[in-house]
């Protein structure tokens, strides 16, 4: 029976990856696995100032070394590489375009310096503050030839409540305007941000479920709001449970000691880490 489960494991190589990118990473593959299903890799590099080939080369090999497999990729540069999201440029400006085009998005000259100093609510050191609309329109904008030069934002429908079920947290709830306000998906830099980026990729790859850290719950919520707008039906969500330091904060890439590479190079197996992850 062929299964029509696609998953993803979507790695950035900013950094070296850590424990808690090794158990979401496990997770994502033992689930598509139990359900026959395919699971596809993508290399989030659109980060041009911190993505190192490197740190490419190093999360394969630290896939690799902890026994995940996947059956699907860009068939360039050897068997199962990733696809890449800076070479998948022009189907994030189509997007793009598409947003603008429905009214959905608006230029912006805010920087998130303006942002912080003005911010509304507390925030996520990782996660947008919240936007004020100081550069909001009334109406809908023109599309110009390119969006380079200006931030563009998704205008969020105030007070509504954006629901999903998650597979490991269950019922979600968040309130646009509230909870998260206007947000990036296009920086000035000429760079798709990350929440029109993964959409797009998501949508256009099939992906039928969604696994990674609960740190991007919210990110959930806007995401859902941008499925909508573009036509695309949302894939399932399941968020893993973040693993904490000795000082109960999440684990970060500058945690070096918990690397994976750095617990290869201590001897510890895959095997040793395996085990530790079922048993939390």
């Amino acid at each position: 029976m062929i299964s029509s489960y696609r998953g993803r494991l979507a790695p950035s190589p900013t950094g070296f990856l850590h424990l808690g990118h090794a158990r979401t990473f496990w997770t994502a593959y033992q689930r598509a696995l139990h359900a026959n299903g395919t699971l596809i890799l993508r290399d989030e590099d659109l980060d041009p100032q911190r993505s190192r080939p490197e740190y490419a080369r190093a999360m394969l090999e630290d896939l690799r070394w902890l026994g995940i497999y996947w059956q699907e990729g860009l068939d360039v540069g050897g068997p199962y590489a990733p696809y890449v999201q800076s070479q998948r440029r022009e189907l994030y400006l189509a997007a793009w375009r598409r947003l603008v085009q429905d009214g959905f998005v608006y230029p912006c000259r805010c920087s998130r310096k303006d942002l912080v100093r003005s911010a509304q609510a507390p925030h996520d050191e990782d996660d947008e503050p919240l936007y004020p609309g100081t550069c909001r329109p009334v109406s809908a904008v023109e599309l110009p030839a390119s969006p380079a030069g200006m931030n563009w934002r998704f205008r969020v429908p105030d007070s509504e409540i954006v629901a999903f079920e998650d597979g490991h947290f269950d019922r979600q709830r968040f309130t646009a305007g509230r909870d998260f306000g206007d947000f990036l998906i296009w920086r000035r830099d000429d760079i798709p941000a990350y929440q029109l980026a993964v959409v797009v990729d998501d949508a256009d790859m099939c992906i039928s479920e969604v696994v990674r850290g609960a740190d991007l719950l919210r990110s959930t919520a806007r995401q859902i709001l941008l499925y909508r707008a573009l036509g695309y039906e949302p894939p399932r969500w399941y968020h893993c449970p973040l693993l904490l330091d000795e000082h109960g904060q999440r684990l970060a890439k500058r945690h070096d000691a918990l690397s994976l590479r750095s617990l290869r190079e201590d001897g510890k197996s895959p095997e040793t880490l395996i085990s530790a992850f079922a048993a939390k």
